[in-house]
């Protein structure tokens, strides 16, 4: 019984816990641009596990999106602001994305999963569920067709 237990509370609890942590961590990402660069690509970010994105990073909740399919998967990318100004700057590639399950509508404009309230908050933990990437996949796909933008290689965080 003691293996059963163990194995279980492994696979629900530590599996993602040492996922997580044997991933690269990064600080002060600019979801606008790279070192000399106009943008930041997604892809060079594959083995991040923890993001710290930079100060002015904020969730663009205008062009948020909910994929349904049983439960709703939630998106909204991951954009920055003009912190003199407040206002969300439209990016070149959204590849950033912040995710949740059932915490929006499929149909408006209502990302609230996570922390997304909180003006201090600006990181992200990797979503590491292979079974539900291809559901958010699809609810970016749906927000390109809705909003007019481009992802080329969507990562997706827990904002947090």
């Amino acid at each position: 019984m003691g293996l059963i237990l163990g194995d279980l509370n492994y696979s629900t609890n530590l599996h993602w816990y040492y996922s997580t942590t044997t991933l690269n961590q990064y600080r002060d990402v600019n979801p606008s641009r790279g070192p000399g660069q106009q943008f930041t690509p997604g892809q060079q970010f594959m083995d991040a596990g923890l993001v710290y994105f930079s100060e002015n990073a904020t969730l663009d909740l205008s062009r948020s999106m909910g994929f349904r399919d049983q439960d709703t998967y939630c998106v909204a990318p991951i954009t920055v602001k003009d912190l003199d100004a407040g206002v969300v700057l439209p990016l070149e590639v959204y590849d950033f994305w912040a995710v949740g399950l059932d915490c929006c509508s499929p149909n408006a404009a209502d990302f609230h999963c996570g922390e997304h309230p909180s003006p201090q908050v600006h990181s992200g933990l990797r979503l590491l569920d292979d079974g539900q990437r291809a559901f958010f996949r699809l609810a970016v796909q749906q927000a390109q067709a809705v909003h007019s933008i481009t992802a080329r290689h969507p990562l997706f965080f827990y904002w947090t």
